[in-house]
């Protein structure tokens, strides 16, 4: 079946991000991040991961630049609060079959509550993770939403910026015998005895929580 907003995915992307879903103005437009106060694209590019500030109806250029988009459900809503726990679940299975297919080196999932719920991991931290999804080694940051005030866009850079060294440091994708299964373990483990390895933070900014709240929208 065709999504309502088409993936923007090439094979063996450097990182592969995966939004929650998309929302109603990303679906009607065509293209990813397209809502307005959405810090997805000023994000990548004080990143570094794009020469040049992109508007989401470039984002087709991205494959160009070793990144691509693709969301853990398809089914466009108003906000992401509106998804059920079922349908994020079901998505992270279809989600481990896509990454299986076009084997980027990092798969980042843009948005801590998602995973949690999706691959039900409900003590996750941001950073990189302990399992890999469809074989390829797995970080989850923070949403870019301008309702996520948890992070404000120089955080993102910051973070973001980590996975284009994490990619090129990254081994090549394992071989997935089933897909489906969605998760296998991978090396290292959490800090504190929690999944999940804590991403690097600026000065000041060690005691930020990640709030075990609603998903924020997109």
């Amino acid at each position: 079946m065709d999504k309502p907003l088409r993936d923007v995915i090439a094979p063996d992307l450097d990182v592969l991000f995966c939004g929650i879903n998309p929302s109603l103005l990303s679906a009607e437009r065509g293209h990813h991040f397209a809502r307005p106060g959405n810090r997805f694209w000023p994000a990548l590019y004080r990143a570094g991961l794009t020469p040049r500030l992109l508007s989401p109806d470039e984002d087709a250029l991205l494959p160009s630049f070793g990144l691509g988009i693709t969301n853990v459900v398809a089914r466009p809503t108003r906000t992401a609060a509106e998804l059920t726990v079922e349908e994020l679940r079901a998505g992270g299975v279809e989600l481990a079959a896509l990454v299986a297919e076009h084997r980027p080196r990092v798969l980042a999932v843009l948005g801590i509550t998602a995973w949690r719920q999706a691959f039900d991991r409900p003590r996750a931290v941001l950073g990189r993770q302990p399992e890999r999804v469809g074989g390829v080694q797995t970080w989850v940051a923070p949403n870019p939403s301008g309702l996520n005030a948890h992070h404000q866009l120089p955080d993102l850079a910051r973070l973001y910026a980590q996975l284009r060294t994490a990619a090129r440091s990254a081994p090549e994708p394992g071989e997935v015998q089933d897909p489906a299964r969605g998760l296998e373990l991978g090396p290292g483990s959490g800090q504190d005895g929690r999944v999940g390895e804590h991403v690097q933070r600026g000065e000041g900014e060690a005691d930020r929580a990640v709030q075990h709240g609603g998903v924020p929208g997109r």
